[in-house]
Parts: C-alpha cells; sequence; structure tokens
C-alpha cells in the first residue's frame, strides 16, 4: 500500500513515515506540507492512503480532502491532528479514521490496517468535510491533471450548460457544477450580474451602457465586459456606489 503522509512540520512527517514503514506491506510514496501539495502529490503519486494533517498554513487537510477526493481513484484519509476539539465524532460517523498527536504506533497500525478505497458513501463525507467554510482554491482538471487556481485570483464564473468557465489570473479553466452552489459558498466574494454570471467584488471597474442600450460591467484587470441582466442592474448600481 502506498502512502503520502502530509504534515506542515518536517519532524512529524519523519516520525510517521518511520512509524509507517515498520510495518510490513506499507511504503511512503512521498510527502507534502501542506494542502496544496497534498493534492498535487496525490495527482502524481497515486497512493492507497493518505495520512493528512488537519492544520496547516495556507490550505487545510480538510479542503485539501475535498479535492483529492474528486480524484478518478481517490485514497482513503486518515486524518492526523493535535486537538481533539475537531469534530472527532464528526470523521467517525463518516468512516473517515482520525489520529490524535503523539500518533502511537498500535493506533496508526490499527488505522492502516482498516484503511481501504473509499465507496461513494465515504467520498460524499469528505466532501461534506468543512462544508461550512468556503474553499480557497477551486480544483478543474486540465489534459488530465488537477489544476488549483486560488479564489483570490478568480475574476468571474460564467455558465454554459452543465459547466462553468472559471476566468481567473492565468487563463480560463471548465469545471463541472452548477453556478448557485457556487454562489451559495462564495456569495461575500462575488456578486451575481446575470443568471449565468458571478463576478468578483475586487474585480469591478464600473457598469455602462452598450450600443444596445443594454448594461454591461467593466472589469478591472482585463477591461473585458460582460452583461448585466435588467433584473440585476439595480444591485450593481448600489453595489458600484458602494465603494
Amino acid at each position: 500500500m502506498k502512502v503520502l503522509v502530509v504534515d506542515d512540520e518536517a519532524p512529524a512527517r519523519e516520525r510517521l513515515a518511520a512509524l509507517m514503514q515498520s510495518f510490513s506491506g506499507y511504503e511512503a510514496c512521498g510527502s507534502a506540507s501542506n494542502g496544496i501539495q497534498a493534492v498535487r502529490m496525490a495527482e502524481e503519486t497515486q497512493p492507497d492512503i493518505v495520512l493528512m494533517d488537519i492544520r496547516m498554513p495556507g490550505m487545510d487537510g480538510l479542503e485539501a480532502a475535498r479535492h483529492i477526493s474528486g480524484m478518478d481513484t481517490p485514497p482513503a484519509i486518515i486524518f492526523v491532528t493535535a486537538y481533539e476539539e475537531h469534530a472527532l465524532e464528526a470523521f467517525e460517523s463518516h468512516a473517515v479514521d482520525y489520529l490524535l498527536k503523539p500518533v502511537r504506533s498500535e493506533r496508526l497500525k490499527s488505522a492502516l490496517g482498516a484503511a481501504r478505497r473509499p465507496n461513494r458513501a465515504q467520498l460524499g463525507a469528505m466532501e461534506g468535510l468543512g462544508g461550512d467554510s468556503s474553499r480557497s482554491h477551486i480544483c478543474a482538471r486540465v489534459r488530465g491533471n488537477l489544476e488549483l487556481i486560488p479564489v483570490s485570483q478568480i475574476y468571474y464564473f460564467q455558465a454554459h450548460k452543465k459547466y462553468v468557465t472559471v476566468r481567473h489570473a492565468g487563463g480560463e479553466v471548465l469545471i463541472e457544477g452548477a453556478l448557485k452552489s457556487l454562489e451559495d459558498e462564495f456569495g461575500e466574494a462575488f456578486l451575481r450580474i446575470h443568471r449565468n454570471a458571478l463576478v468578483a467584488r475586487n474585480s469591478f471597474a464600473g457598469m455602462e451602457r452598450n450600443l444596445q442600450g443594454c448594461f454591461e460591467v467593466v472589469l478591472k484587470d482585463t477591461r473585458e465586459r460582460l452583461e448585466v441582466s435588467r433584473r440585476h442592474v439595480a444591485e450593481v448600481r448600489r453595489f458600484l456606489k458602494s465603494l
């Protein structure tokens, strides 16, 4: 079984790897010091199990687990935490194991022995972890690889049928999903201007009429223009006046 070890502290990663490799049948396939690295390493190494710290700078372990659960063949995730006040009962009920630091050898062995690739119910549980807070990154598959786009660098989301275009500082990607779900998650940072578009509040440069008499939002960094539907003109105008 290939195991990816994720912890922001090098001594903790080394100790977990040493403990794990003292058991037969397991090998370390890599290590990561934060959630972003964890997602990329999981895609690259295709582990069977991920030992995932929860509190890490940048992207934490809960968000990383949500992204990893979207892989074609997702690994089983065992959370590692030094804080008992985390929702341990929720982890148990969702069939996602956890270990309290300092990790004991026999407890790690038991967790690894019970770990297996998650079924649909477990995947749903992982996707729900941390669901009360919005993600710091959007995960997209580009040419077969997972790409993480910081939400802070996204200009707008624009829906077309079952796909959503994510326009960001580095270009654009397509993701599957509903614009309403994105609005529910990121509503504090994005404003709906049309039934098919959400624009980052920090990307507005203004609103103007085009030659056809329709209103358009002008984006600050790209100078792109997006149509504003009549039902959203008043809300966009109020927002611009508040800036």
